[in-house]
């Protein structure tokens, strides 16, 4: 593999309850590398998520190391760590966060706002992804106004917006239909393709599983 774009080196995460250490991540030895799109499988429970918010950099007591980009995300000071989240990296949860107040089109746009973008390139960006995902006819509606699956295309197009090195998504279609789910799920992995972005993909789901480059399974929070 070339440089991988996500490296964990003895990833642990322990938590206290009452008397009790509750060993959530053991030691997670885990690389994925340029344009690979990597499935995290594993049971509820099993520390997927744990594992991603780790690998994403939002909350810190984890012990191990995680490199990102190159980057060791020790050594990264907060506003880093800010930074490295909103350029280099981009996020997809099982339920989609849009902003309630804002159409599909600005919730796209926003973060590449946020990021230092032009409002006609974040338009013209924004525009573009969501055409890709069949809604540009949808391009001025609210989330409350799009079905579960549209507001999930939002997310996976605002995740893409700024062009992340590395996409995570933790159960990005738990929260749909099957018919919706793999509609959705074709579109995730086709843009994710399309954009060259690297991917972990936490799922319990071991059909949408097989359908990505490879597969590391997650149990009681070690790989196997």
């Amino acid at each position: 593999m070339s440089n991988p774009v996500l490296e964990t080196r003895g990833l642990s995460r322990d938590f206290v309850q009452g008397s009790e250490t509750v060993h959530v991540l053991r030691g997670v030895d885990l690389a994925v590398g340029p344009g690979e799109i990597v499935a995290l499988l594993g049971p509820s429970g099993s520390g997927k998520s744990t594992l991603l918010q780790a690998v994403g950099l939002l909350e810190g007591g984890f012990g191990g190391a995680i490199r990102i980009v190159g980057a060791e995300a020790a050594q990264l000071s907060a506003r880093e760590r800010t930074a490295m989240r909103r350029d280099r990296l981009g996020f997809v949860y099982q339920f989609h966060h849009l902003l309630p107040d804002f159409t599909a089109l600005e919730n796209v746009a926003m973060p590449q706002l946020i990021h230092g973008a032009a409002p006609a390139a974040a338009t013209t960006r924004a525009t573009d992804l969501l055409s890709a995902l069949g809604l540009g006819h949808r391009l001025a509606h609210r989330p409350a106004a799009l079905s579960g699956g549209e507001q999930q295309r939002v997310a996976v197009a605002r995740a893409l917006a700024n062009r992340p090195a590395l996409v995570l998504a933790d159960e990005p279609t738990g929260n749909l239909d099957e018919a919706t789910a793999n509609v959705v799920f074709s579109e995730l992995l086709r843009l994710v393709r399309e954009e060259g972005s690297a991917a972990l993909i936490a799922t319990h789901n071991e059909r949408l599983a097989a359908r990505m480059d490879r597969v590391v399974r997650l149990h009681e929070g070690q790989l196997q």
